[in-house]
């Protein structure tokens, strides 16, 4: 694990202003745990509300549009973002790519969007259960990683990678510890390749039905140096027992 994991909570479309008082608990629990870095990206209607009431943790957001602007009815720049409190922006996750039908061009774009106001960006990657039962996970994530980074001076330093297998989000279902640390040690394998030495520093957070349960188990598994939590990020209890963890094996 990495000398200071990222914990991040995507709160993907659940959210009303009813809910900031679990993003206070969870900025007050994450002061007791400052060995480990927290994240919430609340929905959009909650970027600035979150920002104001939780002044430790950082605070970002699912998407963004790759335009600086225009007639682009409902949809929200990287500039917007930045001005509504963000300091980061989720790229590609697999809901985005599988009900958007976003394409690795369309999150490089974004992710470049992102980059170029001055919000971080976490690229999505993972493979579906087909690609993984036919032996061409690895393949897919390579491809994906390729295609979706941002390039440019010192994009490396701006971003970090979530490796979501695509059938564990939301299942129940886990990878082993050994299927994960294999894709996370070929993911760095990646990012050395295409961003020299500076690959070597960019976190690679598991993201995949975590939870207090087995966090200690799945942060503990090679190259993953944190997490992208989903429905267990709903709540401080839930999502702090993942802190926790990552807090407790650095510890360890």
């Amino acid at each position: 694990m990495f000398e200071r994991p990222y914990i991040v909570g995507n709160w993907k479309m659940h959210g009303t202003r009813a809910m900031l008082s679990e993003a206070r608990a969870i900025d007050r629990g994450a002061e007791r745990l400052m060995k480990v870095e927290v994240a919430l990206a609340p929905p959009f209607t909650l970027i600035h509300a979150t920002r104001k009431e939780a002044g430790l943790i950082g605070v970002g957001a699912q998407d963004c549009h790759p335009a600086e602007g225009g007639a682009h009815t409902g949809d929200i720049s990287a500039a917007m973002l930045k001005d509504s409190g963000a300091g980061f922006v989720i790229v590609g996750h697999s809901e985005r790519r599988a009900d958007h039908g976003e394409t690795d061009a369309d999150v490089k774009a974004k992710a470049e969007a992102a980059l170029a106001v001055g919000l971080n960006a976490i690229v999505c990657v993972g493979e579906t259960e087909a690609d993984r039962d036919a032996g061409k996970a690895e393949a897919v994530v390579a491809r994906q990683l390729d295609g979706s980074l941002p390039q440019g001076e010192s994009a490396a330093a701006k971003v970090t990678v979530a490796y979501e297998p695509v059938w564990a989000i939301g299942t129940g279902r886990t990878p082993t510890v050994e299927d994960i640390g294999a894709m996370h040690c070929a993911i760095r394998q990646r990012l050395n390749a295409i961003y020299g030495e500076d690959g070597a520093a960019i976190r690679i957070l598991y993201g995949g039905s975590v939870k207090p349960e087995n966090a200690a188990e799945l942060l503990g598994a090679d190259e993953v140096g944190g997490a992208l939590v989903g429905g267990a990020s709903l709540t401080a209890e839930s999502f702090l027992g993942i802190v926790a963890a990552a807090h407790e094996a650095l510890e360890a």
